[in-house]
């Protein structure tokens, strides 16, 4: 079937322009600026717009056309952890968010950390997922043979933990980290935070205040110096040894010194923000809570305006959700019981919106982070761009529509989300993947399954 978007403001590529967008079967097939000219109802009594087989028409006149959302960070909690989440529940939440790909990490149940698990995960996503994915294979002190291996480089990359989080992967041994980014031919991402000044910071404010300590303490106990010892170690060995790498969910001002503004293409090193360091900061803790408890920890107003800025400069290259639902009673108790971790696939985008809203980033920014870089950045191949030809991942969102975060129109297994009571003024309205309407203001094409995300070719030696 053809579809015909008429009369929609495409942001896309640093330009925004009125244009016509013609799909055919799950590709582009035509883009055509400015529209034709046609009324509504003519276009309603056209034939089809080939002009042979059956066609559908949609007037998007006043709302934008964006690129789908590429997601290179999420927990979707399958296998073995589904009482939080899982590939279906939180894939058909993404739709609903404008997220058309989404990847995942490896701390599963079992972990992802063999090629054979890498394979189950894709086979299972085949069969569940509502939007394009991949996977990421996890390391582990011991397992450098298996990430060397073919199977392997079906991944999106592979990821280390240089900090302990849900589902304890830590790549502790400093041989094993050296092993991973000298004979890994393959994008490394890290998760850093530095394990023994993350303890020491513990012990000593256990011994000042006792075992019951309050959220406002988690940023005191992973705080700056915790994740700025981790991620400049592995700026180090990627420097050493020429390695691709990419920082995931950057928190603190201080790390924005290691990195450079310069094209992504000319990079070896990139980082990513996620949204939740970008809209909170340690002032929210008195209101939110636990709900608002990550690792890393959501840190100062100073931290969060300075990761902003990295972001508008170029330093950083990617936004993110790091989606991580867990249970309502999970995340109850003190800072060192409550997991860490939250659900916002389905409010990225829409929070970004409403911080061009504010006046802090364009919504030219926000495509080029969350759709454009994820693509280039991993290679993935004719997505990312409303390019002719690309495949027809697309978002429709009205500008003007406040609506309401509340239990009653959340999407997550997990039920509750960081972002209750919050007013957005974008909404999706509309989410094609692959040429296919699959979210259409509430509604769900509840049958479809997205594709595996295809990785072009890496020249990671040198």
């Amino acid at each position: 079937m053809n579809l015909l978007l008429r009369n929609a403001l495409l942001i896309n590529e640093g330009k925004r322009f009125k244009a016509d967008v013609l799909i055919e079967g799950e590709r582009i097939k035509r883009i055509t600026s400015p529209p034709t000219p046609l009324s509504t109802r003519e276009v309603e009594l056209l034939p089809s717009p080939c002009g042979e087989g059956s066609g559908v028409r949609i007037d998007a006149s006043g709302l934008l056309l964006l690129p789908g959302v590429i997601d290179d960070q999420v927990h979707f909690r399958e296998p073995g952890l589904t009482h939080k989440g899982d590939i279906h529940s939180e894939s058909r939440a993404a739709v609903a968010g404008g997220i058309t790909s989404f990847m995942d990490m490896p701390n599963t149940v079992p972990q992802t950390i063999t090629v054979e698990a890498l394979n189950d995960k894709f086979e299972l996503a085949s069969k569940q997922s509502m939007t394009n994915y991949t996977f990421f294979i996890g390391a582990t002190n011991d397992n450098i043979e298996e990430l060397k291996k073919d199977g392997a480089k079906r991944a999106a990359a592979i990821k280390i933990f240089m900090g302990a989080s849900t589902g304890n992967m830590l790549v502790d041994n400093e041989r094993s980290l050296e092993r991973i980014f000298s004979e890994a031919k393959h994008i490394i991402a890290v998760h850093c935070e530095c394990e023994k000044t993350i303890a020491a910071n513990k012990a000593r404010l256990i011994k000042q205040y006792g075992e019951e300590l309050d959220v406002t303490f988690h940023p005191q106990i992973r705080n700056a110096k915790a994740c700025f010892n981790s991620s400049s170690h592995a700026v180090e060995l990627a420097e050493k040894y020429n390695t691709r790498l990419h920082l995931f969910h950057l928190s603190t001002g201080k790390e924005m010194s290691l990195l450079e503004v310069k094209p992504l293409s000319k990079k070896r090193i990139t980082a990513e923000v996620c949204v939740h360091h970008l809209w909170f900061s340690d002032e929210d803790y008195a209101e939110k809570g636990n709900r608002i408890k990550w690792n890393p920890a959501i840190k100062s107003r100073a931290d969060r305006d300075a990761l902003r800025q990295a972001l508008i400069d170029g330093r950083i290259d990617v936004v993110a959700t790091d989606h991580a639902p867990h249970t309502w009673e999970e995340k109850q108790g003190s800072c060192l019981r409550a997991a860490s971790g939250g659900p916002m696939v389905q409010h990225s985008l829409t929070a970004m919106l409403e911080l061009c809203r504010q006046g802090i980033f364009t919504e030219e920014l926000v495509v080029e982070k969350m759709a454009h870089a994820p693509a280039e950045l991993f290679g993935i191949k004719d997505r990312g761009f409303i390019r002719e030809g690309y495949y027809a991942d697309l978002v429709l969102v009205n500008p003007d529509a406040c609506w309401t975060v509340s239990k009653d129109n959340l999407l997550y297994k997990c039920g509750w989300s960081p972002m209750e009571g919050v007013t957005f003024s974008h909404k999706v309205e509309k989410t094609f993947i692959n040429g296919r309407l699959v979210y259409d203001n509430g509604v769900f094409d509840e049958e479809y399954r997205g594709n595996e995300l295809r990785l072009k070719s890496y020249e990671l030696g040198g």
